[in-house]
This record gives C-alpha cells, sequence and structure tokens, in this order.
C-alpha cells in the first residue's frame, strides 16, 4: 500500500512538474545528417557541404531544402562553375519558408513568390534571388526562377518534414540562373568595407577605412580571415567612446574584430575556446573567448558578450559575420575594470558623557579619489552590458521557487 502511495505521488509530482517547467523548444536540424540517408542525393550533400552552405541551413529555424538527386546535378556540373558560384546556384534551391508536400498543393491563387538563400546574401539583384512555385494541371506543383519566367523544374517527392521547422523536398532538375551563376570575385578581390556598408555594417567600415587596420585585414584575407562586424546600431552607440581613443588604440580595436584565420560557423560551434586575434603582439593578449549559447554563438570578452547575427560573405578563405555589440578588449578598457575606491573611513564621533573624550583631536575623512578615468577607460554600459545572471535568487538549482513548493506539498501530503 505503501508503495503504490510513493507511486501515486511520484506520478503526480512529475505531471505537475513537466506542466510548469517551461518547454525546451528544440529547432536544431542537420541537413547533411539528412541527406545521408539517401545515397541518389550525395553530390547535391557534398556541394552543400563543401560550399558550407549547409551551415547556413543548419543555423536557420524555417526552411525549404529543393534537392537534386546525382542524375538531376549532372547538367549543372557540366558548367565548371567555380565553388563561389556553385553556392550561389545551390542557394536558389533554399526557400527561406516551410513548403511541405501538403503546403505545396494548396498554394493559396495557385502561385507563390518564394524568397531563397541566394537572395539573403544581398548578392543577387532585384527579384533574382526569388523562385515562382505554381500548382500545375494533373497534380504537379512547378518551380521556376523568378528571372527565367519559366516552369524549369518539378516537385518530385518528399523526403523528410518537420513542420514547421524544415522541409526536405526533391525536385526534377537543378534551377537555372544567369546571375547566379556569373563569375564571382575570388575573396581577395571583394571589397570588404563596400560589403559591410551594404549590409548594415557602414560605421565599422567607415572606421576601417580611416585606420591602418585596413591594411592589417587585407593582408591576412588570403592567409584566412574571420571578421566579426558590428552592426550599425551598436557602433553608433560606442562611437563617442571611440573617437576618444588614440589612434593607435582605435587601431587596435578594429583589429581585436579580426581572427586571422577561416572560422566557418560549424567550426565556431566545435571548437569554443579563447581566440587570439589581428590586434593580439605578444603580451598584448588582446584575445577573447567563443562559447556556444544553445543555438546560438556569442564572443566574450571580460567586459561585454555579443552574440553572432549573421553572416555577410563565406568564401573560403574569407568569412564576415555581424555581431549585436561591439567587442571591448580588456587592454584598452582596464580601469572599467578596476574595483571601485573604498570609502574613506568615518571620523571618530565625541563621547558626550566623558570629558577626556573630549580632549582627543578629531581625524578628519579623507576625500574619496576622483576617478581618473577617461571616456575610453570607462564605457557607458561596458560592465552592465554583462547579461546578470539575476534568476539565481529566484531559483534553487533550476527549479522555480514556486515548483519547490509545491513539491513540499506533495511531500506532506504523502505523509
Amino acid at each position: 500500500m505503501q508503495l503504490r502511495s510513493t507511486a501515486a505521488f511520484t506520478a503526480a509530482l512529475l505531471s505537475t512538474l513537466l506542466f510548469l517547467l517551461p518547454s525546451a523548444t528544440v529547432n536544431a536540424h542537420n541537413i547533411t545528417s539528412i541527406l545521408n540517408k539517401f545515397p541518389d542525393f550525395s553530390t547535391f550533400n557534398h556541394y552543400l557541404t563543401l560550399t558550407h552552405l549547409a551551415d547556413d541551413i543548419n543555423n536557420r529555424q524555417t526552411i525549404t531544402v529543393c534537392a537534386v538527386d546525382n542524375a538531376g546535378m549532372a547538367d549543372l556540373l557540366s558548367k565548371h562553375l567555380s565553388i563561389y558560384a556553385m553556392k550561389n546556384v545551390l542557394s536558389l534551391h533554399v526557400l527561406l519558408d516551410y513548403f511541405g508536400a501538403k503546403k505545396l498543393h494548396q498554394i493559396t491563387n495557385g502561385t507563390a513568390l518564394a524568397a531563397t538563400m541566394f537572395q539573403a546574401t544581398g548578392t543577387a539583384t532585384g527579384s533574382a534571388g526569388f523562385v515562382n512555385i505554381t500548382d500545375l494541371r494533373g497534380g504537379k506543383v512547378g518551380f521556376g526562377s523568378e528571372n527565367s519566367g519559366k516552369t524549369d523544374a518539378t516537385f518530385v517527392k518528399s523526403l523528410q518534414e518537420v513542420p514547421y521547422n524544415i522541409s526536405v523536398i526533391q525536385i526534377s532538375s537543378t534551377l537555372p540562373s544567369v546571375e547566379a551563376e556569373a563569375p564571382v570575385p575570388e575573396p581577395a578581390d571583394v571589397n570588404i568595407t563596400s560589403l559591410m556598408s551594404a549590409h548594415g555594417c557602414r560605421n565599422f567600415a567607415e572606421a576601417l577605412l580611416a585606420s591602418d587596420a585596413m591594411k592589417t585585414y587585407a593582408d591576412n584575407i588570403d592567409g584566412g580571415l574571420s571578421v566579426f562586424c558590428p552592426l550599425d546600431d551598436a557602433f553608433k552607440g560606442f562611437a563617442p567612446k571611440f573617437k576618444n581613443l588614440t589612434v593607435a588604440g582605435k587601431q587596435s580595436l578594429l583589429e581585436y574584430h579580426g581572427v586571422p584565420v577561416y572560422q566557418s560557423m560549424s567550426m565556431l560551434k566545435s571548437s569554443n575556446g579563447v581566440m587570439n586575434t589581428l590586434a593580439t603582439d605578444g603580451a598584448e593578449k588582446y584575445d577573447f573567448t567563443v562559447q556556444n549559447d544553445g543555438q546560438d554563438v556569442t564572443i566574450k570578452t571580460k567586459l561585454v558578450t555579443a552574440k553572432i547575427v549573421g553572416t555577410l560573405i563565406d568564401q573560403q578563405p574569407l568569412i564576415i559575420f555581424t555581431i549585436n555589440k561591439v567587442l571591448l578588449p580588456e587592454e584598452l578598457f582596464k580601469n572599467a575594470l578596476s574595483p571601485a575606491p573604498a570609502p574613506a573611513p568615518e571620523a571618530d564621533a565625541p563621547v558626550a558623557d566623558s570629558p577626556k573624550a573630549s580632549k582627543k583631536k578629531k581625524h578628519k575623512s579623507t576625500p574619496a579619489p576622483a576617478s581618473s578615468e577617461s571616456p575610453a577607460d570607462s564605457p557607458d554600459g561596458a560592465v552592465a552590458d554583462q547579461e546578470a545572471d539575476g534568476s539565481g535568487a529566484a531559483q534553487m538549482k533550476g527549479f522555480p521557487l514556486g515548483v519547490m513548493g509545491l513539491m513540499l506539498w506533495f511531500g506532506w501530503l504523502a505523509v
């Protein structure tokens, strides 16, 4: 009887906990693993990996991959495109929306225009990065690049669907696109500041152009370069402090946002830890820590934690990420880490009922030293920018106090 009561209590407790605790939604998927189950798509899968498109697909929460089998890839391979042009063509086959088999056959008004990853790169002009999906007669569904103005391929079957996260479908052939197949400049020929300016990082780009850091970036592209570019809102808020840095300080801060090796998103996720930067120089470490935060990748310094929010270009050996905060190196902002001066001792209070005490000399309070921090040494919000874990006071080993109370209540009932 006691065992039955204990079992009932345990079941009730677990049910309550599962109901009250926040549910953990898992949106992670791996396109390489999905396609590995279908040998007929090995060529398509291989080029997704080679072009690093697989990383971009895995980092999206809602996506449709229009895969082509090995026979269908033959025509594309015969064009002998560069790896960069190949990436553009395949990115046209990645739709930034969910289209399962059912949805494809229930398209409103018979046609839909879907944005692709090619459009998201900013490389496509006009509507070249869109795909037309059309519900055709006889139960068929057609696909065509917006610029072609015709049906280039048809829906064959669904390979795997995880509503409304990822849909991997087969289409009959690759989607041709003159613009996607056009020759792509080699990474060394890419104007990185123009690319930054066109995609929300104009302030950082202008700072680079005005500094010798630009030459440091250019000299490292061929050997491998990963750039973490703060978006305009982040850099604009930091601008007053940036202006107060010395010329050498500005160069160091800009170089601090570059790493002299190529690191794709998947490589960053699998190699967490300390990384040197372009600003590293012997004793002047100028390093930061790469760390996973769920599906996100963060860059942590002693003063700030920034999150990677996008990718401007990924053409090995060059990759440029966008981040939501300016990275602040300890070497430039040491005073922001220094503890506040201790309060001056208070003067001795006179003792009213002791005549001898009144004859003692009173000690004057030593005034607290004025802060010597320059605006650059003490960035507004630099320390406050750290995300404090204030939830510890309201939780016990990961459980909210309300849940702990219920546990105690159930325990009392069980007794």
